[in-house]
């Protein structure tokens, strides 16, 4: 039985080569070649400062963290998203407060957003507090989700309005753009990962895109607990003596290991990205003539969409499905049968509020965000990564659609 997985890392012989020589030379911990990698990933962004993290959720709380994100304050991002997005604002001693998304772009919907802002908070000595909790209102955390930026401009348009920070949580959109602006250069602070399923890999790894310097360099020092020196500039003056330390920090430190991976990585995205973009044309081609109960994901115009996932929505319509719940169970169904035949896949991501810390916590209902509740429940991520093949995508269709027939 031939099995499709729903991304697999593209590696060749070079980041066995880099990551052999970082070995050799004895420096594994974080050094040289993690510099070198930020300054890769930053330069292909179109951004001047990189601070690479062991992964996107500590490079989100560590950005957060520098930007003054605390206890007794409120930052809104969206209900659909990975975990990871709330959990590094729930990590400050801050309190997300959710936004729903819109369902053809998987984005926050900035309508609701403003709604949020102007429903939920009053002003008070030139603050936003929060009418139920007093909290301050610091900001807003949009997600790019699976590689599509989201409406940034407007987000950009509403923080500036009400005066109120904004960090991207772009893990899954590096290389993605709105015209030729990549993300990460919108003029905010953004956070990208490196995790296996997104289009270049460390393994686990993250890293913080800005334009500040000053940022930039408190983010490294909070990095490394709090240290005012690194570890290679140590190396070059007085080794023997350690930094000082003015404030608490953290252990983010991404490994040479990693860096090394990451270069070798790096030099490959534009090609990751050029296939990923074309097995989504693919699908969209076949799911378009064969598989009328999927609805193909959007690219508006103007935006270029990295497909770090191809994520697909179940059109319960057309299958005479009358409510969110039982097109879940129908999807779910739907998916152990693929999976029991070699074709994984995947729900895009969750409905935050549906998970049991934040229901439990804030006594969300499924009904509170309609739309991230719809996506928990009928999205479907098909297999997509280099060197799967048109007639691999027509196989996976097809058997969709005849799987769907005999159910």
């Amino acid at each position: 039985m031939t099995k499709y997985p729903v991304t697999k890392p593209y590696f060749t012989d070079e980041e066995i080569s880099l990551m052999s020589k970082s070995l050799e030379s004895g420096w594994v911990a974080q050094g040289p070649r993690v510099a070198d990698f930020e300054r890769e990933v930053a330069a292909h962004e179109g951004i001047n400062q990189g601070v690479a993290t062991t992964s996107c959720t500590t490079a989100l709380h560590l950005a957060m963290v520098a930007e003054g994100l605390g206890k007794g304050m409120d930052a809104i991002a969206p209900a659909f998203t990975f975990v990871a997005t709330e959990n590094a604002i729930v990590m400050t001693g801050a309190t997300p407060v959710l936004c729903d998304i819109c369902r053809e772009t998987f984005n926050i919907d900035t309508i609701q957003l403003r709604n949020i802002i102007e429903s939920k908070y009053t002003s008070k000595e030139g603050k936003l507090v929060n009418k139920e909790t007093g909290n301050v209102l610091w900001g807003i955390v949009p997600v790019h989700e699976f590689g599509l930026c989201c409406d940034i401009y407007e987000v950009n348009n509403i923080a500036k309005e009400y005066g109120l920070k904004v960090i991207e949580d772009a893990a899954c959109a590096l290389g993605a753009k709105i015209g030729d602006v990549h993300q990460g250069a919108f003029g905010n602070t953004s956070c990208i990962s490196f995790h296996p399923r997104k289009s270049i890999t460390t393994g686990e790894g993250g890293m913080i895109l800005t334009d500040d310097e000053a940022l930039a360099k408190r983010m490294r020092e909070l990095r490394t607990h709090g240290s005012t020196v690194s570890a290679d500039a140590r190396d070059k003056g007085k080794g023997f003596l350690l930094p000082e330390f003015n404030e608490a920090g953290f252990n983010y430190r991404m490994t040479d290991i990693q860096g090394a991976m990451g270069l070798a990585q790096i030099k490959k995205l534009d090609t990751i990205i050029n296939a990923k973009r074309k097995g989504a044309d693919g699908y969209n081609k076949f799911i378009s003539e064969k598989l009328p109960e999927f609805v193909t994901p959007a690219q508006p115009k103007g935006y270029y969409h990295t497909y770090q996932s191809y994520v697909c929505m179940l059109n319960i319509s057309k299958l005479g499905i009358d409510s969110i719940k039982s097109g879940g169970e129908y999807r779910n169904i739907l998916l152990q049968k693929l999976e029991d035949i070699g074709i994984a896949t995947r729900q895009g991501t969750h409905a935050v509020h549906m998970l049991g810390y934040y229901k439990n916590r804030f006594g969300y209902k499924p009904g509170d965000y309609n739309n991230a509740y719809a996506c928990d429940h009928l999205s479907i991520t098909l297999p997509l990564y280099v060197g799967i093949t048109e007639a691999d995508q027509e196989y996976i269709v097809d058997t969709i659609s005849k799987t769907i027939k005999e159910m």
